[in-house]
C-alpha cells in the first residue's frame, strides 16, 4: 500500500498497463489483418470464367441459338417481302383491268403512275412525269355538263382540271368531282368526270393526289340526241296538230259545200295533207328507230 501511495510508482504502473493493453490490441489488430490479407488472396487465386474455360457444349447451345434467331430473321424478312410483293401485284393488276382511268400524282405535281385506261382515254402513250398543266392541258371544269365553267358563270376566271387538282395537292381539300370538256393530243374532242382525292399516308401526312377519270363521251352524246329527239318530237307534235286542224277545217268545208267542184277540191285537199302526215310520221318513225338501234349498239 506504501508503494500505491507513492505517486510515481502509481504512475509508472498506469503507464505499463496502457503500453501493455496497447501493445496486445496492436497484436490482435496485425492478426485479423494478416487472416483477410490470406483470405483475399486465396479468393484471387481462383480463376475468372472465360470463354476459353466455358464447358464446349455451352458454347456450342449459344451459337445454335444464335444460328437460329439468324434464321428466324431471315424468314420473318422473306415473309414480309412477299407479302409486300403479292400486294403490290395485287394492285397493279386491279389498276390495269379498271374500266376508268387513274392518274396519281406525287407532291412535286407531276405524275407518278397512270393505268392503261388512263392513257387511252387521255390519248397519250405515257403522262408519267407530265404535270397537271400538261395533261390536261387548259380543260375547264363545266357546269352540269354544259361548256360554261362554273367560275366563269359569275363573271370569274374559268376554274381548269389543274386548278382542281392544285387545290387538293397544296390547300388541303380532300375531294373534287368535275365535269370537263378534254381535247386529246389527236384532236379528239371528250367529255371526263373526274373525281380528285388526296392519297394520305398512315401517319397522316399527304402522299400526292389520285384521279379517277371516267369518259363520258358516249353518254352526253346519247343525252344530246334525247334532247335532239325532244325537240324534234315536239316539232312533230306541232306539225300534227297543224295537219289535223287543217284536215278538220276541210272537212268541215266539205260537209257545207254543196259546190261538187268545191267538195272535190276540198277532197283532194284532205288526201294530199293526209299523204304529207303520213309521211312526216313515217320519216319520224324511221329515225328514231335507227337512232335506238345506234344507241343499243353503242351500250353493247
Amino acid at each position: 500500500m506504501r508503494i500505491l501511495s507513492n505517486p510515481i510508482i502509481l504512475r509508472a504502473l498506469i503507464v505499463l498497463f496502457c503500453s501493455t493493453s496497447a501493445f496486445l490490441l496492436g497484436l490482435l489488430f496485425i492478426r485479423q489483418l494478416r487472416k483477410k490479407i490470406s483470405e483475399e488472396r486465396d479468393f484471387s487465386a481462383t480463376p475468372t470464367p472465360t470463354l476459353e474455360t466455358l464447358p464446349l457444349h455451352l458454347y456450342n447451345t449459344v451459337i445454335q441459338q444464335l444460328k437460329q434467331q439468324k434464321h428466324e430473321l431471315h424468314v420473318q424478312s422473306q415473309t414480309e417481302q412477299n407479302r409486300a410483293r403479292t400486294s403490290e401485284n395485287l394492285s397493279q393488276a386491279v389498276l390495269s383491268n379498271l374500266s376508268c382511268g387513274v392518274l396519281v400524282f406525287g407532291m412535286n405535281g407531276l405524275v407518278k403512275a397512270a393505268n392503261p385506261a388512263a392513257k387511252k382515254i387521255l390519248g397519250f402513250a405515257s403522262p408519267t412525269g407530265l404535270g397537271a398543266e400538261d395533261v390536261f392541258r387548259g380543260a375547264v371544269v363545266s357546269s352540269a355538263g354544259s361548256a360554261v365553267s362554273l367560275a366563269g358563270e359569275n363573271g370569274d376566271e374559268p376554274v381548269s382540271v389543274a386548278d382542281e387538282i392544285s387545290a387538293v395537292l397544296h390547300e388541303g381539300s380532300k375531294r373534287r368531282e368535275v365535269n370537263a370538256g378534254y381535247e386529246t393530243p389527236s384532236g379528239e374532242t371528250r367529255f371526263l368526270a373526274v373525281t380528285v382525292s388526296a392519297v394520305p399516308a398512315a401517319e397522316g401526312s399527304l402522299l400526292g393526289v389520285a384521279c379517277v377519270i371516267n369518259d363520258r363521251t358516249e353518254m352526253k352524246e346519247l343525252q344530246r340526241q334525247q334532247e335532239l329527239q325532244g325537240e324534234i318530237s315536239a316539232e312533230m307534235a306541232l306539225q300534227l296538230r297543224t295537219s289535223l286542224a287543217t284536215i278538220s277545217g276541210y272537212a268541215q268545208q266539205l260537209a257545207n259545200s254543196r259546190d261538187p267542184e268545191l267538195a272535190k277540191q276540198l277532197a283532194t285537199d284532205i288526201a294530199h295533207e293526209s299523204a304529207e302526215l303520213d309521211r312526216s310520221i313515217g320519216g319520224f318513225l324511221s329515225k328514231r328507230r335507227s337512232a335506238q338501234a345506234a344507241a343499243a349498239g353503242s351500250v353493247d
